[in-house]
């Protein structure tokens, strides 16, 4: 028997997320991973790593609390909202019986985080408008224990209507899960649903400092859910999951002084993204949706011919699964610039 035989049958025939890094590609302008372009210095105390850190560091969990405007017994911090997918599948689906529920186009790790665990995905496509299929949704969710969505929406930049979100929310009462992923909502805070887990208990609510807060490299993350929901995921995560200058780095972005500096930078990005968007939609062919988070979706008449030319140039951005679709982070104000010139150049040709 050979080693890739011992391998359990579900790990050899998965396909495993193509993030960024896996990629690859070489360049000096990268467009294509979401990520913030400040690099921000914080300080880091190195004494004490010869011990284990807390499970859940008290100033961390916080920290988060006051920023989300929620009780601290609602929040868990785990190595990136990644991982605290991986949880809410681990804790609350039974391997080869029960299901998740997602609704493409939208982020990869859904599906693959339950296909690692033995659980079964059901897919109810978001409609043309990228909004929730209600009907749809309500006719698969039989065996289902978490239904996941996204607002804003990745890869389509978009957000989910508060008042769908709150329909399905009335429907998955006492059946399942709801976890909304609200990785990019930094960037629009007022559309959060956090407000909601006053009266839906069964509602989750990922977080992330990747994006705004420009820690990609950090992976802290946090889920926000009523403490019943925390207890339960508290009982299936790693004995130390989030390492010593993880939390000094994050508490200090978390600070009066970092959430300041946070969001002027927020306002910067926001403006770079009405810049790229302008600059855009002024070329003949081209079709850029509206987006609310770091990115932008932006439609070609050939978009595989432009991706590789901006490739091989050495502007990475990111392949979308929508057909003849790029995914364009907003970068600061000279990438943008670089990055709109270049394909107004390739266009014009």
């Amino acid at each position: 028997m050979t080693i890739t035989q011992l391998a359990r049958k579900t790990v050899r025939e998965l396909t495993p997320y193509q993030s960024a890094r896996r990629l690859g590609g070489n360049g000096d302008i990268w467009l294509n991973a979401n990520e913030s372009p400040f690099v921000n210095e914080y300080n880091i105390n190195l004494a004490g790593l010869n011990r284990y850190s807390e499970c859940q560091p008290p100033e961390l969990i916080n920290a988060y609390a006051d920023y989300a405007g929620v009780e601290p017994q609602q929040v868990l911090t785990s190595r990136g909202a990644d991982e605290g997918i991986e949880l809410i599948i681990k804790a609350f689906c039974e391997p080869n019986c029960d299901s998740i529920l997602y609704c493409p186009p939208t982020y990869g790790m859904y599906a693959i985080s339950a296909e690692t665990n033995g659980v079964k995905a059901n897919v109810v496509p978001l409609t043309p408008e990228w909004q929730l299929d209600l009907n749809a949704i309500a006719t698969n969710l039989d065996n289902v224990k978490v239904v996941f969505a996204c607002s804003p929406n990745n890869p389509t930049g978009n957000l989910l209507a508060r008042k769908d979100i709150i329909s399905l929310l009335e429907m998955t009462t006492d059946k399942a899960l709801v976890v909304i992923d609200e990785a990019y909502i930094d960037f629009s805070l007022q559309d959060s649903v956090k407000d909601l887990l006053a009266t839906y208990p069964h509602l989750v609510i990922l977080r992330t400092l990747s994006k705004a807060f420009a820690l990609a490299g950090l992976r802290c993350g946090f889920t926000l859910a009523n403490s019943d929901i925390i207890d339960i995921l508290l009982k299936v995560i790693a004995p130390y999951p989030v390492p010593v200058p993880v939390t000094e780095i994050a508490v200090q972005a978390l600070s009066a002084a970092g959430r300041a500096r946070t969001k002027f930078q927020v306002l910067d990005l926001c403006a770079n993204r009405a810049y790229l968007q302008a600059g855009l939609s002024m070329l003949a062919g081209v079709t850029v949706f509206d987006g609310y988070g770091n990115y932008l979706l932006v439609k070609f008449s050939d978009a595989d011919k432009l991706f590789n030319t901006l490739w091989t140039s050495g502007i990475i951005l990111r392949r979308s699964p929508i057909e003849n679709c790029i995914r364009i982070s907003v970068g600061n104000r000279d990438e943008c610039e670089k990055t709109l010139a270049f394909i107004r150049s390739q266009l014009q040709q």
